[in-house]
């Protein structure tokens, strides 16, 4: 081999090893570049994510807030229920305890041992209060 071959193999492995460098240069820089770009892809969405679980959180604080609502109306109804069952109860037995004292005093009402009215006729039967 004479050296112009010697120098053109030199030449040719220097511009192989050139092009492979830049190859391997702007392959890196075009990796680096979408790299950039995913990870600016995945904080993106990392937020948005980050605002939907926020949004669900305030949703689920505000179902709860309805809930813990809906239990003191519930018990505040109960309590009113309660009350009103109370007044029917103090209504019914004044209203029965007029009747008892009506039934006294009216001579067509016999009344038994007990001063309740009609409990039994002259024969020990037991019957409805006469009126």
């Amino acid at each position: 081999m004479n050296t112009t071959t010697i120098v053109i193999i030199v030449i040719v492995i220097i511009v192989v090893l050139v092009v492979i460098g830049l190859l391997v240069y702007f392959g890196r820089k075009r990796k680096l570049e979408v790299d950039r770009r995913h990870s600016v892809e995945m904080r993106d969405q990392a937020r948005e994510e980050q605002l939907a679980a926020r949004e669900r959180e305030a949703k689920a604080a505000r179902a709860d807030a309805d809930a813990k609502q809906a239990e003191v109306d519930a018990e505040r109804l109960r309590a009113e229920a309660r009350d009103r069952q109370n007044d029917a109860q103090e209504v019914r037995a004044s209203s029965e305890e007029k009747v008892r004292k009506a039934d006294q005093l009216d001579p067509d009402v016999h009344t038994g041992r007990h001063g309740d009215a009609g409990s039994h006729d002259d024969a020990g039967n037991p019957t409805e209060p006469r009126r």
